[in-house]
């Protein structure tokens, strides 16, 4: 036991390297998608026909590829047409991407929980389609939203650890590294475990605190 905590302990810079990488991954990708995921949902919702079309083909093929393929197709298939982006830029356009998939449909059906009366009453006082959405919809749409958000968010931190396969030295790839050199596998992937569990349990609770101010 006091040979693992030494190990841990000589691995901390790494360790924390890889953990505040993964942070910063998935918080930019959960914010970059819950942005463009208000677009598609508003898209799937009041679109027209062909945009909605769109937004329907982008949400069911972007939900239906494997997190895997995709981080691989963000980091790849740019490469093709010239830009060449980093594992990680990768990781977070890929995420971003699959993100917002996500938070469209939840957008989508939370908007349309929203009694119709509503939207009436926006329009009979003048209100812009813009003016509906930010002071008539989307303070009633939010309380449906979060709970199935803080789920998206969530998956969006475990998806993560597929950045080590296209290089990006997060935390899953840090432990591994360590792991190559001391041998201790099943507790560095412990420590590792523990850490994705805060992350996961810190986003969970911060979802449950503003769906209660929001009730």
């Amino acid at each position: 036991m006091a040979n693992i905590i030494q190990v841990v302990w000589e691995a901390r810079d790494a360790l924390l390297a890889g953990f505040w990488l993964t942070i910063g991954v998935a918080l930019l990708s959960i914010i970059l998608g819950t942005l463009l995921g208000v677009l598609v949902g508003l898209a799937l919702t009041y679109g027209g026909r062909i945009l909605r079309s769109v937004a329907r083909l982008y949400t069911d093929i972007l939900r239906g590829i494997p997190v895997l393929v995709l981080m691989l197709a963000a980091f790849y298939v740019p490469a093709i047409v010239g830009v060449n982006l980093t594992a990680t830029q990768a990781g977070v356009f890929g995420l971003s991407l699959f993100c917002a998939s996500h938070v469209g449909e939840v957008v989508r059906g939370a908007l349309q929980a929203v009694p119709q009366g509503q939207t009436d009453a926006g329009k009979a006082i003048g209100l812009t389609f813009w003016q509906r959405f930010m002071f008539v919809l989307l303070p009633q749409a939010l309380r449906q939203m979060i709970p199935t958000w803080t789920n998206a968010a969530v998956e969006i931190v475990k998806a993560t650890t597929l950045l080590s396969i296209i290089g990006a030295p997060e935390l899953i790839m840090r432990t591994q590294e360590v792991i190559g050199r001391t041998f201790l596998t099943m507790p560095l992937y412990l420590v590792c475990g523990i850490f994705y569990l805060l992350l996961d349990y810190s986003l969970e609770r911060f979802g449950k605190y503003v769906d209660s101010r929001l009730a």
